[in-house]
């Protein structure tokens, strides 16, 4: 698969759900737009513009979706290697100049939330520390500079 989309089970479920409640909103639009219709001259409807441009959106949401869900892999955790940093993998990191600590979730980029632990593998410092493993100290330029992290620990 060329555009692969890579989601922990947790991850997935949410796109599921995301996608249900896109589906319902689709519907409800539809409904709008037919109720707007039957106001007459549509040119200076606004519910009927919001109601269509609304569509819009979330038909574009929709597609995006289904082509992530159609494409998905699993990150199985009994397959992450526990010696490197892969996807799906957890590390433990100190970023050596201010003697910070953060611990980081691998992860694909639809998951991405680096306020809540997960790191995209796509984003500077997942590329710069893909393949590391425990001990190791790696330079990463980011886009603040080039900072060296010392993985301390490694788990899945």
């Amino acid at each position: 698969m060329a555009n692969e989309t890579y989601l922990t089970r947790e991850g997935f479920e949410k796109l599921r759900r995301e996608m249900a409640s896109l589906q319902k909103e689709k519907q409800e639009l539809s409904k709008m737009i037919g109720e707007a219709r039957e106001q007459g001259d549509l040119r200076e409807n606004a519910g009927y513009q919001y109601a269509k441009d609304k569509q819009a959106e979330v038909m574009r949401r929709i597609m995006d979706l289904e082509q992530k869900l159609k494409n998905v892999r699993l990150i199985e955790e009994t397959k992450i290697a526990k010696d490197e940093i892969r996807i799906g993998a957890t590390a433990t990191l100190k970023e050596l100049s201010s003697g910070s600590e953060f611990k980081y979730m691998f992860v694909g980029q639809e998951e991405s939330d680096p306020a809540h632990g997960k790191l995209s593998v796509h984003s500077p410092l997942g590329e710069g520390l893909l393949g590391h493993k425990k001990g190791e100290t790696v330079a990463v330029d980011l886009p603040a500079g080039r900072k060296e992290f010392k993985i301390l620990n490694i788990e899945r």
